[in-house]
C-alpha cells in the first residue's frame, strides 16, 4: 500500500485523546547515579507555569520526547494547562519524514490537528512573518544537537531567535544534554565572510555547549535585536557527560545521525562532505565510515600512524545503498573511538583529511570548496594542499580558538 507523506504521518504517529492529561514521569536516575531532568521536564514539572496564558508555538523534531519516548507535542496537547497552538519545522520536518536538505512543508499534523509551519531555509523578517501569521505569543525551543557547528538545527535555534524578535515573539529554550560532553570548544572558528547556513556565527567547529548556552551566547553576542529569551536549564547535567550518562532515550536527530557513536566523530569526519570521498552515507555506520573506489589499505596504516589520541582506524570496505558512490563497493578506513575521553573528534578529522591525500591519488576536494564552508575558512584546505602535517593545521587555528574559549566562558552554566 503506498501512504502519502501525510498518510505515513497520520499512520506512524500515536493519537494522544484530546483533553487528557499525559503525566510526566519524575526524572530518572541516570547511570552515574545523578537523576537528570531536561529542560521540557522541568517546565513540566512547573505546571507551565512559565507558558500561562500565551499561545504557544514549538519549534522541534522527532527528539523532542520524554524519557517514555512520547513527543512533548502530543503531551502539550493533550494537557489542558498549556494552550498549545502551532509546530514548527526543521530540516528534516517536524515528524522527521525528509532527507537532509529536505522539509516536511506546511500542512496540519494528523495526530493532533495543529498547524505546522515550515521554518527550514527561512529567516528574517520571512520567518518573522511566518511567526506573526501563527498567531502565538511565545516560541519554544526544543530540538537535541550533536554539538558540531555544521549542525543545522543550532542554526534554526539562531534563525528563530532573531525571527521572534523581529516579530515581537518571546522565545523559551527548553535545555537537553549536548551528547558529545561539553568539555571543550574544538577546532577552527568560523570567519564571518563564510557564513551559511552550515555556520551563521563566529563559533568553533565543535563548541561543546548545549542549546539553552548557544542561546544565550547568540543573545549576548549576534543578534542585533536580542530577543526576549527564557531558558530552562537541565538538573542533574554535568560538562563532562556524554550522552549515555543521561538515562535519556537516543532518538536520531536526523536520518544519518543514527547513533550516539555518530555524533562523537561527526565534527570531524563529517569534513569529508567537503572531499570526493564518501562520508558513510548509505550505510549503517554514516560518518565512521570513510572511503572511495581505489582506496586500499595503506589510507588506515597511515592514519594510524600519526597515534591520534583516543582513536584507531580498521581497514573497511563497504558499499553504500545511497549518497556518494551509491552501489558501488569502495575502501577505506573505520573510525574506532576507544578513549572518548582522550578522543579529539576535529584532530581526528583533520588527521584523516591529511593521511587520505598523502595515500590516494584520487583525493580531490569538491569544486565549490564546501570544505570551506565547514571548515569556516580557506585555512584547513590550503595548508592540507601545501603540505602541512595534521598538527601544523591545528596550530593555525589556534589564537580564534583561544579567543572563542573566552567568550564562550561567559555564557556556560553548567559545571
Amino acid at each position: 500500500m503506498h501512504l502519502s507523506r501525510r498518510g505515513l504521518l497520520a499512520a506512524g504517529t500515536a493519537s494522544v485523546a484530546a483533553g487528557a492529561v499525559t503525566a510526566v514521569p519524575a526524572a530518572a536516575a541516570a547511570p552515574h547515579g545523578r537523576p537528570l531532568s531536561t529542560g521540557f521536564e522541568r517546565l513540566a514539572a512547573d505546571g507551565y507555569a512559565l507558558l500561562d496564558g500565551d499561545k504557544v508555538g514549538v519549534v522541534t523534531n522527532p527528539t523532542g520526547v520524554t524519557r517514555e519516548v512520547q513527543h512533548i507535542v502530543d503531551v502539550m496537547h493533550a494537557d489542558k494547562r498549556v494552550r498549545l497552538t502551532a509546530v514548527f519545522g526543521p530540516e528534516h520536518g517536524f515528524r522527521g519524514t525528509a532527507q537532509a536538505g529536505g522539509s516536511e512543508g506546511r500542512y496540519d499534523d494528523p495526530a493532533t490537528g495543529l498547524p505546522v509551519f515550515d521554518t527550514y531555509l527561512k529567516s528574517g523578517q520571512a520567518l518573522a512573518d511566518i511567526f506573526t501569521a501563527s498567531g502565538v505569543d511565545t516560541v519554544v525551543f526544543d530540538i537535541q544537537d550533536v554539538g558540531a557547528r555544521f549542525y543545522t538545527y543550532i542554526w534554526t535555534l539562531y534563525d528563530c531567535m532573531e525571527a521572534a524578535a523581529l516579530a515581537g515573539k518571546r522565545f523559551v529554550v527548553l535545555d537537553r544534554p549536548n551528547p558529545v560532553s561539553g568539555r571543550a570548544a574544538l577546532g577552527p572558528v568560523l570567519h564571518k565572510e563564510f557564513a551559511t547556513f552550515v555556520g551563521r556565527k563566529p563559533i568553533s567547529q565543535a563548541h561543546g555547549m548545549t542549546v539553552a548556552e548557544l542561546a544565550l551566547l547568540y543573545n549576548g553576542e549576534f543578534i542585533e535585536k536580542p530577543v526576549k529569551l527564557e531558558t530552562v536549564l537541565m538538573k542533574g547535567w554535568r560538562r563532562g557527560d556524554f550522552y549515555d550518562a543521561s538515562g535519556l532515550p537516543w532518538v536520531p536527530p536526523s536520518p544519518n545521525m543514527p547513533t550516539v557513536d555518530s555524533a562523537l566523530v561527526y565534527s570531524g569526519t563529517c569534513l569529508f562532505e567537503g572531499t570526493n570521498l564518501s562520508e558513510g552515507r548509505g550505510t549503517t555506520r554514516p560518518f565512521e565510515l570513510l572511503g572511495a573506489e581505489g582506496v586500499d589499505r595503506r589510507w588506515a596504516e597511515a592514519a594510524n600512524g600519526l597515534e591520534l589520541p583516543g582513536v584507531a582506524f580498521r581497514e573497511a570496505y563497504f558499499a553504500p545503498t545511497f549518497s556518494k558512490f551509491q552501489g558501488k563497493t569502495v575502501g577505506g578506513v573505520q573510525v574506532h573511538v576507544q578513549d572518548r575521553e582522550a578522543f579529539d573528534p576535529v584532530l581526528t578529522g583533520i588527521g584523516l583529511l591529511v593521511t587520505a591525500k598523502k595515500t590516494w591519488s584520487g583525493f580531490a576536494w569538491r569544486e565549490d570548496n564546501w570544505i570551506d564552508k565547514l571548515t569556516g575558512s580557506t585555512q584547513v584546505r590550503t595548508m592540507i594542499d601545501a603540505g602541512a602535517d595534521t598538527r601544523e593545521v591545528a596550530a593555525g587555528w589556534h589564537d580564534e580558538l583561544t579567543a572563542f574559549r573566552k567568550v564562550r566562558g561567559g555564557y556556560l552554566r553548567y559545571r
